[in-house]
């Protein structure tokens, strides 16, 4: 919305998204490597929020082309680390017994800071215009800063927080090989491009379309598309939670990747104002399960590894080239065809998402019930 006041073109605004990306998806196997050897985890959570808060100050700053990537570059390298710090803390201070009831409230509180943050942004958007945004999101940085210091470092595991079991103090961590050679985490990454090939562009170009239509002001849609997102999102993490216990990941998974196609239908068709809450409550659905869903099964296949940061790095990864594709790829589109063929297309990337989790579905449920370093050899070949 801020380039798009500037006489931004949404191609223009889409590759530069797609730069940070790029990225973002470079540095989330190394964050998560340094993650799993690192005793000072607070401090990527520190060093991450640094990053942001530069990279918002430049975009406030210049509009021109170059500062604006290098700002879209710091952010996603940012988002990229935090991630796997965040969830390498939870497993160390939770260990695997309590890691998904844990992930579950972390995610649902996570999804309410967004909201809350967001609807403070709209209201001082509307009253002072998007610079009072960027003063927020300073506020707000130096806060979670704060939040992460206040964590004892005494508190936090190292081995288990990379998935070493605490019943053998000689365990070692296993080769990086692990992780290309097991089948389930390989197809959960799979399935999680795809899905976020369609995924990533379909806010902004949403956001974009409403603008461009005369439908909305920018900045109170932009709050309400997050508002709405992220407050689905409470819900779906606390609802994924009691479902991954009860029903395992796989389920989970399914019905979020089953909301995005949906979500794209409902896009090319509802391009007003009001539509931003069907859209919205959808992409909160599949966001907020996978929040939950994705780092618990990780963390279940590569249980006693020793690498499960590296894990959710690599399958954020795959994430990141979907995602990293999308913003170019559905800006360009959208330009040439209008929006509503781009919703179309960008969802039937994410349609692939369901066909590969429903084929593997066998795969997947016995990796999410026997973690692959926690069983008998014949199994692991199995599993893996």
């Amino acid at each position: 919305m801020w380039l798009l006041a500037h006489g931004w073109q949404s191609g223009y605004i889409g590759s530069v998204m797609n730069l940070g990306g790029i990225a973002g998806m470079l540095v989330k196997t190394p964050a998560g490597a340094w993650v799993d050897s690192s005793r000072h985890k607070r401090l990527l959570v520190v060093v991450s929020a640094l990053c942001t808060l530069l990279a918002w100050g430049t975009l406030l700053l210049s509009q021109f082309f170059w500062s604006v990537a290098l700002s879209q570059i710091a952010t996603a390298m940012a988002g990229a680390a935090i991630v796997p710090a965040v969830t390498g803390i939870t497993l160390g201070m939770f260990r695997q017994a309590g890691f998904n009831h844990q992930l579950g409230i972390n995610q649902a509180y996570n999804h309410a800071g967004n909201a809350v943050g967001a609807a403070f942004c709209g209201v001082l958007g509307r009253l002072f215009g998007l610079p009072a945004v960027f003063a927020l999101a300073a506020i707000f940085g130096l806060a979670s800063i704060i939040s992460v210091l206040a964590i004892p470092q005494r508190s936090i595991d190292d081995r288990a927080a990379r998935g070493l079991r605490e019943v053998d103090a000689t365990e070692q961590a296993r080769g990086f090989s692990v992780l290309l050679s097991c089948r389930p985490l390989l197809v959960l990454a799979a399935a999680l491009a795809l899905f976020h090939l369609g995924n990533a562009a379909m806010l902004p170009l949403f956001g974009l379309a409403v603008v461009a239509a005369k439908q909305g002001d920018p900045a109170t849609l932009v709050a309400t598309t997050i508002v709405v997102a992220q407050g689905t999102m409470i819900l779906a993490a606390l609802l994924a939670m009691r479902l991954a216990e009860r029903h395992g990941y796989w389920l989970v998974l399914l019905i979020s990747f089953v909301a995005l196609p949906l979500r794209a239908v409902l896009a090319a068709s509802l391009i007003n104002s009001w539509g931003v809450f069907p859209v919205q409550i959808l992409d909160g659905v599949g966001a907020g399960l996978q929040s939950v869903a994705v780092p618990g099964l990780v963390a279940r296949i590569l249980n006693g590894t020793g690498r499960i940061n590296v894990g959710q790095g690599a399958v954020m990864t795959a994430q990141g080239v979907g995602a990293s594709l999308s913003p170019a790829i559905g800006g360009w589109l959208a330009q040439w065809h209008g929006y509503p063929l781009a919703f179309l297309l960008l969802g039937g990337f994410a349609a692939g998402s369901v066909l590969i989790w429903v084929v593997c579905a066998a795969l997947i449920r016995n990796a999410s019930a026997v973690s692959v370093g926690s069983v008998a050899p014949a199994m692991v070949e199995e599993t893996i």
